[in-house]
């Protein structure tokens, strides 16, 4: 048994609580036995059994659920800074994509990577998502665009699970974009993705999600309804980046055909956002890729106030969010998004593993969940989010263990 005291506040976010509710309890203890919380609340009240436990100390700080940042693009070829720099200048997303950039780009650089060099790449953002209090990472395929190299990122996924301490969640997003080489023969790809890569990923269980991109430029709304149905056939789960840059019908038909979770949703339709909230299909918000992109961030107050979960997310990827920061994220869904900082907290932890799955064993402290938690060197969640620092996460537990302690 190992206990972790001298905490100023616990935040135990129960899984079905209000949007508010986040638990909060002054002066608390937490207790794990191997992977799994058996004890968080205050520390007059530990059970007197735990006397000859191990103890850690949080040094006065809060602690909170182990962060999960539940939509990532993480493993990719190359960088593109220079379309940063040629937003600034005026162009814009879909500009660039359309001449040759954008995801096109790194499909190039993801193609002419060996796995090896990915897996470094990856795991080197990994190791400092962990320093940053994320234990859980929901991780994007899509810059492959063809089967060997789809099936090479996913692959990518399975060697990070076993060579490093944080938790993948891996995703097939085939549908990112119809490649440069199948452009005049769309159908052709469709039949890929549905014939021959959806049933193979799900098969070797490479993935337990299959997500699509629908939006001008990307995958019509049925040729979405299309590959989800075909990946539902196959046992994934279903996502989909919808609504980015226009309304487009992609949040409906996440709530239609059951989705887990639909993402981005800045043009989302007002009917759209009743039928999530109707459905329980959380919405993920991306603020880090409204920051760069310059366009609306989520307005989540009216999908709060509509009823739906609202989880926050990086989009870490090398061109719309290239950032992993999960706290950069939370504080602009704060700012920008209008969200309580009990609001975000949930949107990191009980909302985000709900995103993906996994709400009955991840984003709670309470007894029974999975012994993930950060130790926040800020008194409470408030001070966190307002006082933005390069990293105030001082400590990591990951299914027990300590992965970061500072």
């Amino acid at each position: 048994m190992n206990i972790l005291t001298n905490i100023s506040t616990l935040y135990r976010v129960p899984v079905d609580g209000a949007h508010e509710d986040v638990d909060a309890v002054s002066d608390a203890a937490v207790a794990w036995e191997g992977d799994t919380i058996r004890y968080a609340g205050p520390v007059a009240e530990l059970p007197s059994d735990y006397a000859d436990a191990q103890r850690f100390d949080a040094g006065g700080g809060c602690v909170v659920p182990g962060l999960i940042d539940c939509h990532t693009h993480l493993c990719f070829g190359g960088w593109r800074g220079d379309e940063f720099a040629a937003r600034l200048e005026g162009a814009s997303y879909q500009d660039i994509q359309a001449s040759g950039g954008g995801i096109n780009s790194t499909v190039r650089a993801t193609r002419n990577t060996d796995i090896d060099a990915l897996v470094a790449k990856a795991a080197s953002a990994l190791s400092d998502m962990a320093a940053l209090g994320v234990t859980t990472v929901e991780a994007k395929s899509g810059y492959g665009l063809d089967r060997d190299n789809e099936l090479k990122q996913l692959e990518v996924y399975r060697r990070l699970q076993s060579s490093q301490a944080l938790e993948i969640v891996p995703t097939f997003l085939g549908a990112h974009l119809v490649p440069v080489e199948y452009r005049e023969r769309r159908d052709d790809y469709l039949a890929l993705l549905c014939e021959e890569l959806i049933p193979e990923v799900a098969q070797r269980e490479l993935a337990r999600f299959c997500d699509v991109f629908i939006e001008e430029n990307a995958f019509t709304l049925d040729e979405g309804r299309r590959i989800l149905e075909t990946a539902k056939s196959c046992g994934l789960g279903l996502k989909i980046h919808a609504d980015q840059l226009s309304s487009g019908g992609g949040a409906g038909l996440a709530a239609e055909l059951g989705a887990v979770s639909a993402e981005h949703l800045e043009y989302a339709a007002e009917g759209d956002i009743r039928a999530m909230a109707d459905a329980g299909t959380v919405a993920v918000s991306l603020p880090i890729a409204s920051l760069y992109l310059r366009e609306p961030f989520l307005p989540a107050r009216k999908w709060i106030d509509h009823g739906a979960r609202v989880a926050v997310a990086t989009d870490f990827n090398p061109g719309s969010a290239p950032s992993y920061h999960l706290h950069l994220a939370m504080t602009l869904a704060a700012v920008h998004q209008r969200m309580s900082p009990s609001e975000v907290l949930r949107g990191v932890t009980s909302h985000a593993a709900r995103a993906i799955g996994l709400h009955a064993t991840h984003g709670s402290l309470m007894p029974g969940y999975r012994a993930d938690l950060a130790v926040i060197d800020a008194p409470d969640i408030n001070h966190w989010l307002y006082h933005f620092r390069p990293n105030a996460c001082a400590m990591t537990l990951k299914s027990g263990d300590w992965v970061e302690r500072r």
